[in-house]
């Protein structure tokens, strides 16, 4: 169970002026969190996919701020998260008129952008003009925009990109429909004149204010629309009220995931990690039957929810976001065959969903996180049978000899969905793997892992502790010391995994990591573990625990598994050496990554991979379960 203290702050002092702006919270002490400055150009632009967007509360749209180079007087977007489209480059141009004389919107240029925990916003200047610009978002599918200045009437306008979207106008608001039925709709306020040109539309206040709210909304089709047509009227008649909502609900994320008397470097990259969160959190659509949390954004092929990942997400949102946890475990449940076995991602398009493989097994982990912070006894009856039904499936169809010692493997005997099951897709161990069939639609690598075998080691002990708590029983056959004596190569004092014929594949890898994290090790085959990685030739690196020993001859720094460091592996490495008393050594490690990692304590998202020997960011950025695994290695620092 990951502990941690809760912070009360005071006070801060508040970075805007506007009246919503400048009450105080915690958020607003952590402004320009990560850059979201980017102007796009097109509506489909692959080489800025990755892009890190403004999305909040459950939506699939997300915004940026513009570029200084690429100016627009408004913000970008929206960009929509599941057909990977910019609408726009802005949706809401804004330009005024102030004194009779129109001030259009190239001519602001900016004054400043930042972007804290759950707001958005610009300030742009045009000689003795200025703009303040404020983004929220109220719910899943509403956002508000607030403008102030001082006595102008407005005139806010743009253009659709996408030329087979349908754009009118109903009464005080613009409908944009896009070719899937998604709906986009832009409500002024009834001072506000609006007009539509083919894609073009321009929305004019008749009097002159110093502030107005405009609601940006997205649906995913009629239903959504129809069903949220008073709501948004609601909203729009006191949108102050939803702004201060967001506030409390950020400081309420905040103020569980913050800890007392921490570095502020580390807070701040805490305060990230939850911002990389909740920006991937996604509501159910289509076929996601609950919310989840996307792997990233930024990537175009993360949007929908994987297995591995989202035990890990929710093991992080427990302490601060609970209710999205239990959704987020939910949501991979639902797709649970009737053999037991969880498939290893789901789409809003269930004909894209993944029974080829499965994950490692992380899911009662993460049940059991969550049940640390609710002791909520009902989610954890709904979930126990489930969870047993897919330990027990491991068993049943990954165990090829039958000697209680499973392997991964595939539902179609291909040796590359064996890998992917493992979540090391190109790892060096599995170079020279072949697959053996087990039965009907069960295939096994002919290599037994010692992770797998150490997750499922701590699935049937918290299973057992499950059991007790929900007044059932567990029958748990797993034999803790014959995994040990088997993985444990007592000549070169490691974990590896092994060939079906018992030959240790001794490729040395992060998987090792796992017995000692999941204290299936013994004491001393721990202390001989940590000295291996404690060679700086192997895994105290740079930046600590590549994924493979940084001298073996296929290492590679950006080479996927096969040398990148893993925030996961890094948090399984120093948790447990942690767990075995070494708590200043895992500290270390942990000021390594928090203070090497590239971009991490300035304003950069957070990456999928880095380099080990400079701590370059590699693939995705905006990634979650990096994010998940910052936060935990946060809360243990120091225990």
């Amino acid at each position: 169970m990951i502990k941690k203290s809760t912070i009360k702050v005071i006070a801060f002092l508040s970075i805007f002026t506007l009246e919503t702006f400048s009450q105080n919270s915690i958020a607003e002490n952590y402004p320009q969190i990560i850059d979201l400055s980017f102007t796009p150009t097109k509506p489909t632009s692959p080489e800025k996919y990755s892009a890190s967007l403004f999305s909040d509360a459950g939506s699939w749209i997300g915004f940026t701020n513009p570029d200084a180079n690429n100016w627009v007087n408004g913000f970008c977007g929206p960009y929509t998260i599941d057909d990977r489209s910019w609408i726009s480059k802005s949706i809401a141009e804004v330009s005024v008129e102030k004194n009779g004389r129109e001030v259009k919107s190239e001519q602001f240029k900016k004054d400043s952008v930042s972007y804290s925990p759950g707001l958005l916003y610009i300030s742009s200047k045009s000689e003795n003009i200025k703009i303040e610009q404020q983004l929220t978002f109220i719910d899943k599918n509403h956002t508000i925009l607030q403008l102030n200045s001082d006595a102008v009437k407005w005139n806010i306008h743009s253009t659709i990109w996408l030329t087979n979207a349908i754009v009118k106008q109903n009464k005080n608001s613009l409908v944009v429909q896009l070719v899937n039925g998604e709906l986009i709709v832009l409500k002024f306020p009834k001072s506000f004149n609006v007009t539509v040109n083919d894609k073009s539309y321009s929305a004019k206040s008749k009097k002159t204010s110093d502030s107005e709210y405009i609601l940006i909304s997205f649906y995913n089709n009629q239903k959504e629309y129809d069903l949220n047509v008073n709501k948004a009227k609601t909203i729009l008649k006191n949108p102050a009220i939803g702004i201060r909502k967001t506030k409390e609900r950020w400081n309420d994320y905040l103020s569980k995931a913050l800890r007392n008397n921490m570095p502020p470097l580390y807070s701040k990259i805490a305060v990230k990690s939850v911002v990389t969160l909740i920006s991937n959190w996604r509501a159910a659509k289509g076929d996601l039957l609950h919310d989840g949390v996307i792997p990233s954004h930024a990537n175009i092929r993360f949007n929908g929810f994987w297995a591995w990942d989202s035990w890990k997400h929710a093991a992080a949102l427990a302490h601060f976001a609970p209710q999205l946890a239990k959704e987020q475990v939910r949501a991979m449940f639902d797709y649970q065959a009737e053999n037991g076995v969880v498939p290893d991602c789901v789409f809003p398009n269930k004909n894209r969903n993944n029974f080829r493989n499965t994950k490692a097994p992380l899911a009662s982990w993460a049940v059991m996180e969550i049940y640390y912070e609710t002791k909520d006894i009902e989610f954890l009856k709904e979930l126990f049978p489930k969870l047993v039904k897919y330990n027990r499936w491991w068993y049943d169809n990954r165990d090829h000899d039958k000697n209680g010692i499973c392997e991964y493997g595939s539902a179609n005997g291909l040796t590359k969905n064996g890998r992917f099951e493992s979540g090391m897709d190109n790892a060096v161990r599995f170079d020279s793997i072949d697959i053996v069939q087990n039965g009907p639609n069960a295939w096994s690598l002919n290599q037994e892992s010692v992770d797998l075998n150490a997750f499922l080691f701590l699935e049937n002990k918290i299973l057992k502790q499950m059991a007790t708590i929900v007044n059932s029983t567990f029958n748990d056959p797993f034999d803790a010391k014959k995994i040990d004596d088997y993985f444990y190569d007592t000549k070169n004092e490691f974990y590896y995994d092994k060939k079906l014929n018992g030959d240790f594949i001794r490729v040395e890898g992060t998987e090792a990591f796992i017995p000692l994290w999941t204290k299936l090790a013994t004491k001393e085959r721990a202390e001989g573990a940590i000295k291996m990685v404690q060679k700086p030739h192997k895994f105290s690196t740079y930046i600590p625990f590549p994924t493979v020993s940084a001298d073996h001859p296929e290492f590679g720094y950006d080479k996927y598994w096969r040398g990148p460091v893993w925030i996961d592996q890094v948090y399984f490495g120093i948790a447990g050496i942690r767990k075995y008393g070494y708590t200043e050594m895992a500290d270390n490690y942990t000021n390594q990554i928090f203070t090497r990692l590239e971009g991490l304590g300035d304003n950069q998202p957070i990456n999928e991979n880095y380099d080990p020997h400079t701590g370059k960011r590699l693939k995705a950025s905006n990634f979650s379960w990096s994010a998940a695994h910052l936060l935990m290695m946060y809360w243990e620092y120091g225990k």
